[in-house]
């Protein structure tokens, strides 16, 4: 099977049931994405798929259409993306599992709506569980990284 991941055509020989999380993890060596629940109910293992978050636990190698983004793919080169930035500069991870599903989130948020309030925050990541509970400083960062993408 051939997939577009992070702007690169690959093959990967898996099987056409094959949850995309597996291949990505697997068989592409993309280690960003995390298994959680494997239900699509929590978010660590959020990519996108041309732009949309998607939960690739749930989703099947054969229905992929589209272009795969997983966090290795969204900063540019050795610059990040103002989201990862903004994690970083807010301090907002604790035990971390939750993180790339949660730039994921925040990343497709910030592309649909620059200057969202706390409820815009709220409704985009209600589906980004985290266990550690750091949703204020997860709200402070998309905050701050829509005035980096301002100011970038």
């Amino acid at each position: 099977m051939k997939l577009n991941v992070n702007g690169k055509d690959i093959e990967i020989d898996a099987e056409p049931d094959m949850p995309l999380l597996w291949a990505l993890r697997d068989l592409a060596g993309l280690k960003g994405p995390k298994f959680g629940c494997g239900i699509a109910a929590c978010g660590a293992c959020t990519v996108h798929i041309d732009g949309e978050p998607t939960r690739s636990c749930s989703i099947a190698v054969e229905d992929v259409d589209g272009a795969v983004t997983t966090i290795e793919g969204i900063s540019n080169g050795d610059d990040l993306h103002s989201v990862q930035k903004a994690w970083i500069e807010k301090q907002v991870p604790q035990c971390g599992y939750c993180q790339s599903g949660q730039i994921m989130g925040a990343v497709a948020l910030l592309e649909n709506n620059s200057s969202p309030t706390d409820e815009d925050i709220d409704e985009a990541m209600s589906g980004n569980l985290c266990r550690c509970g750091s949703y204020p400083q997860i709200r402070e960062a998309i905050k701050h990284a829509a005035t980096l993408k301002v100011e970038a």
